[in-house]
């Protein structure tokens, strides 16, 4: 009897200050819809290597076994503490934000890509402004009241009260809205111009070391999964990795990205690094990569190849290959007006189950008998596949006249 095909899956989640115990809870309970839509089965448990936080499944498909064990590359509290600020400095991240987008023409650029998520990115600014309008209003209204009776300048102290307690009851209900996490998300992102941080640099560096020290264990294929934002970070650290000369061109090395908003970050006017790393990961032997997204995931840049659109086509390209999740026809009519509406749980729909299951399933990928290039081998990029540069002018001029 042959061993079962063993793989390790290293999650990089997108901006998400949420404890990586809601991921393996999202996989236990999809896993098990989609094996029994699929007519495979999974079993969940622990991990041999405990390292970081994950968890195990066992699988049968069509007879061939396979074990799998997940780790979560965290980096919430780099979201926790980017998402620790003030109301007035919420505030000032929206001016910033907004002229860094604005001001360098990147968002221009990302229209002509997908209207959805450039909707989705305005979405915290008008919410925002609107919040802070209403809280005005009041003021002035409070203001006029007392000036009736009063001087007008007895009402500021009490119409500034009543605005500060309104803004500061939005920002409470803010589960409802997602108005300030999103601000802190594209402020996250558009920080600096594009440019990482030294506390994301470091924790990029950190990813690294770890899927080199997975490397080098016995596994079938190592595969990394980026989501979201997690997609461009995932690139980052593969490309540091392969630099420093730590992974090999065994097949064994794979990536994922799924619902990638590369163009937010790519698109800005000192995301060099981010570009630079597109370019080299995507015309490398060491790794196979595949990027899936759909344009029914508003919140994501639905078959924008996420090279091509951050200004670069390397020669001796290899990947990725771009496949749409194709919401249309994996999910029936019944689950796609249960869900409509919902654009955060349909960003996550690559990590979920799906009722009329097509070439992508997240559950076989991850824990199937498979490599990832040979699951998608032969096949070829999905019709619609965008490769509209989004880079700015400069680096595409740039670009066009590298060797």
């Amino acid at each position: 009897m042959s061993r079962p095909f063993r793989r390790r899956v290293l999650y990089i989640p997108g901006y998400d200050p949420m404890p990586p115990r809601r991921y393996r809870e999202l996989y236990k309970r999809e896993g098990t819809e989609q094996a029994r839509i699929s007519g495979y089965s999974l079993s969940f448990g622990p991990r041999r290597d405990r390292t970081g936080f994950g968890w195990g499944v066992s699988g049968n498909f069509d007879g061939r076994a396979t074990e799998a064990e997940f780790e979560v590359l965290v980096w919430a509290d780099l979201v926790q503490r980017s998402m620790g600020r003030s109301i007035p400095a919420t505030y000032g991240q929206l001016f910033r934000t907004a002229w860094a987008y604005i001001g360098s023409g990147a968002l221009w650029r990302l229209m002509r890509l997908r209207r959805g998520p450039v909707i989705a990115a305005l979405y915290p600014i008008v919410v925002l402004v609107m919040q802070a309008a209403l809280a005005l209003m009041v003021a002035l209204g409070i203001v006029w009241l007392v000036a009736q009776a009063l001087p007008w300048w007895a009402g500021l102290v009490p119409a500034l009260a009543v605005a500060w307690a309104i803004l500061a009851a939005f920002r409470r209900a803010d589960g409802r809205f997602f108005a300030y996490y999103l601000m802190h998300d594209y402020a996250f992102t558009a920080q600096d111009g594009g440019t990482y941080p030294p506390a994301l640099e470091a924790q990029i560096a950190r990813f690294a070391d770890r899927i080199a020290a997975v490397l080098n264990g016995e596994w079938d294929e190592v595969l990394v999964v980026g989501h979201s934002s997690g997609s461009y970070l995932a690139v980052s650290v593969l490309a540091d990795l392969i630099r420093s000369g730590r992974a090999r061109a065994d097949g064994r090395l794979a990536l994922l990205t799924l619902g990638h908003v590369v163009p937010m970050a790519a698109s800005l006017p000192r995301a060099d690094r981010l570009r630079d790393d597109l370019r080299f990961l995507a015309a490398r032997p060491e790794v196979d990569w595949v990027d899936v997204t759909a344009p029914g995931d508003a919140c994501c840049f639905g078959l924008c190849d996420p090279v091509a659109v951050a200004g670069d086509d390397p020669p001796g390209r290899r990947g990725p290959l771009v496949l749409s999740a194709a919401f249309t026809q994996t999910l029936s009519p019944q689950r796609r007006r249960a869900l409509r509406g919902r654009w955060f749980r349909l960003h996550f729909q690559y990590l979920c189950a799906f009722d009329r299951p097509g070439a992508y399933d997240y559950f076989a990928v991850t824990a199937g008998p498979l490599r990832l290039a040979e699951r998608f081998k032969g096949r070829s990029h999905s019709p619609g596949r965008i490769t509209r540069s989004a880079a700015p002018p400069t680096r595409r001029r740039l670009a066009g006249t590298a060797p």
